[in-house]
């Protein structure tokens, strides 16, 4: 059967790993402000980071793989629902295809041969009607196990970063050291993505950390509530 695979961009891999990591990354930097505000225990702040660093890499991945999985089932609903369309209809089918490719600018001769070469193939009038009218392209599965493991990853690692301080200093010193090492990794990621992404470098940076310091305040603040 010809399938038309989704073509694996740099800019939608770039977008999974951001996706993972500025979660991470927020989500253990609010906690630990937070933890911080509440106790002076080193110890304390590492196991509540570690914990909570377990459950969202396992969350982030269990999330990005089931909205992949979705995305897998409504691609099929959707071709059996054009299978029986092509074989009910397949006059209105075959002038939908027409004004696809009418639409796109073909005309006369050149049009009616390449309505022609589609429908005369099955799986490529399939595919073509799921590509073109649809806009949807098949999810094999390999993508959804990388895609879960990307996010997954990305997770990890950005949730990791900004708790290593506290595994070597004392929590005043850590909490600081944690919040400039965050500042510099959040400022350095939005500025790639605007770079890769033909964006403002300056403005992508300064998001990307007015972003990351607005849920580590709100963690922090909510820490002082709590404070022994």
């Amino acid at each position: 059967m010809q399938e038309f695979h989704e073509p694996h961009k740099k800019g939608n891999r770039l977008a999974d790993i951001i996706l993972g990591g500025q979660d991470g990354l927020v989500s253990i930097l609010g906690l630990l402000l937070g933890l911080s505000a509440a106790t002076r225990s080193t110890r304390i702040v590492v196991a509540g980071g570690l914990a909570t660093i377990i459950a969202e890499t396992l969350s982030m991945a269990a999330v990005a793989y089931t909205s992949k999985m979705a995305d897998r089932d409504h691609y099929a609903a959707e071709r059996t629902r054009e299978i029986q369309e092509v074989k009910d209809v397949p006059d209105i089918e075959r002038q939908e295809i027409e004004d696809i490719y009418k639409t796109k600018g073909f005309s006369g001769k050149l049009l009616e041969d390449i309505v022609k070469h589609i429908t005369s193939d099955h799986e490529l009038w399939i595919n073509t009607m799921m590509r073109e009218e649809l806009e949807l392209l098949p999810v094999v599965k390999k993508d959804v196990y990388l895609y879960s493991v990307t996010v997954g990853l990305s997770t990890l690692t950005g949730a990791l970063l900004p708790l290593i301080p506290f595994f070597f200093l004392s929590v005043h010193i850590a909490l600081i050291s944690s919040l400039v090492l965050s500042v510099v990794i959040l400022a350095a990621v939005g500025i790639y993505k605007a770079e890769t992404t033909f964006g403002n470098p300056l403005k992508s940076a300064v998001q990307m950390v007015l972003i990351g310091m607005g849920a580590a305040v709100a963690g922090y603040l909510i820490g002082l509530l709590f404070k022994a």
